[in-house]
């Protein structure tokens, strides 16, 4: 299903364009809420930085458009990413990235974790939900079941590098409270 397309071909200039779009908006998403990346919660892209993620970027965006299922899956991830991003980017940037993070730590432990992870699997089950369906129902044509499977990879990220940093923040307060 994820058949080849020749370099350089009318294919892959279109999905090359998907690819670039997509991925561009993830970029200027990430650097609108967290320019400094204190936000960033990917921690190979944390470490790569502006830089060398960008090299990164390239060298993946023109690998996969020679693939057209990959580059509408990681496209269609990209895009959610970028949505997701924008969503609070406003409150990040005004909040200042370090205050922000402060702040919503301090939320996050002041809330029941039950009641935390309950609603990160809400939110990540449902998406996924909507992912599988189009995979299950869409008579299996290309662009459905790349954007459906976008969707779930999405949701995955999302709860992975959600429950990454959840996981370090609560390990960094125990720290905290053993060296007290």
């Amino acid at each position: 299903m994820d058949d080849s397309v020749p370099f350089a071909s009318r294919e892959y200039f279109i999905m090359l364009a998907i690819l670039v779009f997509a991925r561009g908006t993830d970029f200027l998403s990430t650097w609108v809420a967290t320019p400094h990346l204190v936000l960033e919660g990917n921690p190979i892209a944390k470490w790569l930085g502006w830089k060398w993620g960008a090299v990164v970027n390239v060298v993946l965006v023109t690998s996969l458009a020679m693939w057209p299922m990959s580059a509408i899956i990681v496209s269609t991830a990209s895009v959610l990413v970028a949505a997701r991003n924008f969503q609070s980017a406003w409150l990040m940037r005004s909040m200042g990235e370090t205050v922000y993070l402060d702040w919503y730590v301090q939320r996050v432990s002041e809330t029941r974790i039950s009641l935390y992870l309950f609603c990160l699997a809400g939110n990540t089950l449902l998406t996924a939900a909507v992912g599988v369906a189009l995979v299950v129902f869409c008579e299996r044509s290309l662009i459905s079941v790349g954007i459906g499977m976008g969707i779930v990879a999405y949701a995955v990220a999302v709860l992975f590098y959600t429950l990454l940093s959840v996981w370090r923040s609560r390990r960094k307060r125990r720290s905290d409270a053993g060296s007290n």
